[in-house]
């Protein structure tokens, strides 16, 4: 079996020519001064919006199931307000189980072309039936007759097994709009703690974490 190639951590020299880039877009030290965190994360997303190639908005979902193991994968950010991070899928698919189970998650964005990411936990609320028809009449056509044809995260034979599900409600629906499935919805993640980190030379990171206190937020500067 290959051995994969782990890079090494940079030299002195590496460092100074990578993160010439990173220094200019994070050294600004006025994010320190911020008194709450969803009007700097929207910042942040626009500087990723930006920068990186595709799906800035993309973020890694963090679950535990029943039996208290933990699951993640890559969703995407739909809204975010002073309310929490929203997003959807189906209901019934392993992280529908999980929610379902144990409401809360944590969220990671990693945004490689500015050297920042930003970790989110919290509780989980779903979201309105208004809200989830909204988004839904929102989304493509096609993306609509896959939420019906999709039996999401279980057992599939073929991929002509699900081509032709797809075809079975694009042929249901002819001429028709697509409604929402009761079973694809949406959850809002309410952040009890927000935490900003931006790369820095030798590993010496700025951190700065928002815990909920009542109404408010308390910060605090972390040692990287």
């Amino acid at each position: 079996m290959t051995t994969p190639v782990i890079p090494p951590s940079p030299t002195r020299e590496e460092y100074a020519e990578q993160y010439a880039a990173a220094l200019a877009a994070n050294g600004d030290e006025t994010i320190f001064d911020r008194a709450e965190p969803v009007a700097l994360f929207v910042e942040w997303l626009g500087d990723a919006r930006a920068t990186e190639p595709n799906d800035a908005n993309a973020m890694t979902l963090a679950t535990v199931d029943a039996e208290g193991l933990p699951d993640a994968r890559v969703v995407l950010l739909k809204d975010v307000d002073a309310g929490g991070f929203t997003f959807y899928s189906n209901r019934e698919s392993a992280k529908g189980g999980d929610l379902a189970a144990q409401p809360r998650a944590a969220l990671l964005f990693h945004w490689k072309s500015l050297r920042r990411q930003v970790r989110v936990r919290g509780a989980v609320q779903p979201v309105t039936r208004a809200e989830a028809d909204a988004y839904f009449a929102s989304r493509a056509r096609e993306s609509r007759i896959g939420a019906w044809a999709s039996e999401q995260s279980r057992p599939l034979e073929s991929r002509e097994a699900l081509e032709a599900a797809v075809m079975r409600e694009t042929t249901r629906f002819e001429g028709e709009e697509v409604p929402r499935p009761e079973r694809w919805t949406g959850w809002r993640v309410v952040p009890d703690s927000v935490e900003f980190w931006r790369d820095r030379p030798f590993r010496l990171h700025d951190r700065l974490r928002f815990d909920r206190t009542g109404e408010g937020w308390a910060k605090t500067r972390l040692w990287p």
